[in-house]
């Protein structure tokens, strides 16, 4: 069996702790999914772990590669500028560790669907 997989859960943070029960819904959802799945929330800005210190945790449990999914519904600056270049950074400081940027959950054709029945239900 090879080295596990990492994944990342990035959204962009609040202070207000609340905010992030959602997200940390998915990675608990996951890892009941998934026995085993590493699998760390991050955050842009006013929360913690940002995404430098989730992927160091990531590859000390030994994670050779780890899928980077952002938990927003649009892409804006943030994931067209700020996020590639963050990534760029963290790549060169961890290159054993293979990133894969996935798209933005709100632009994925699963997600989509799941809104409009969430939106069509009674």
């Amino acid at each position: 069996m090879g080295a596990p997989r990492g994944i990342v859960l990035f959204a962009h943070g609040s202070r207000d702790a609340r905010w992030r029960e959602p997200v940390e819904a998915v990675a608990r959802r996951i890892r009941q999914l998934e026995a085993g799945a590493l699998v760390q929330c991050a955050y842009l800005e006013a929360a913690t772990p940002d995404l430098p210190a989730a992927l160091a945790d990531l590859a000390g449990q030994g994670a050779q590669e780890v899928d980077v999914l952002p938990v927003f519904l649009g892409v804006g600056k943030h994931l067209r500028e700020d996020l590639p270049r963050l990534l760029d950074e963290l790549q060169q400081a961890h290159p054993a560790v293979r990133l894969r940027l996935r798209p933005a959950v709100g632009e994925t054709p699963e997600f989509i669907d799941a809104l409009a029945r969430l939106a069509l239900k009674n």
